[in-house]
């Protein structure tokens, strides 16, 4: 893609950034660099390096706007009697480090990753803990 049509994209209010990368057993295989670089990389390039978007727009287009469009319950934002699916991180770091020549790589700058209440990821680590699940919206059958 052009340069400048993802930077307009990105721009546009209704716009959610995610990713179809699946998951990935660390070593294995040959995937895509946005399997482990996404978010960082939206946070890292787009917000930070190039300004293209504020933080709170992009958390915005990564955790209320994308479950609020797909009407998950109790998902995508910090208060009492939500989940807690939270991702802490150092902003003037925190970047992917994935590349088509190597993608097996996690993102620097990532302290912690808690989903539903449980640390995943503990200063930059992962704990081995697997507390997510398949989140299903109003259109499955």
């Amino acid at each position: 893609m052009d340069e400048k049509d993802v930077e307009a994209l990105m721009k546009l209010p209704y716009n959610m950034h995610a990713s179809d990368g699946g998951v990935q057993v660390m070593g294995k295989g040959v995937p895509h660099p946005r399997n482990y670089g996404t978010f960082p990389r939206v946070i890292g390039f787009y917000v930070r390096r190039k300004e293209i978007i504020s933080l709170a727009d992009a958390i915005r287009k990564m955790t209320s706007l994308p479950a609020q469009s797909i009407r998950l319950k109790k998902r995508g934002m910090i208060k009492e009697g939500m989940y807690a699916d939270l991702t802490i991180f150092d902003f003037n770091t925190f970047e992917d480090k994935a590349t088509f020549d190597n993608p097996h790589q996690y993102p620097q700058g990532l302290k912690y990753v808690i989903v539903n209440g449980e640390v995943v990821v503990d200063k930059g680590k992962h704990t081995g803990k697997l507390s997510g699940m398949i989140l299903y919206g109003q259109g499955k059958l």
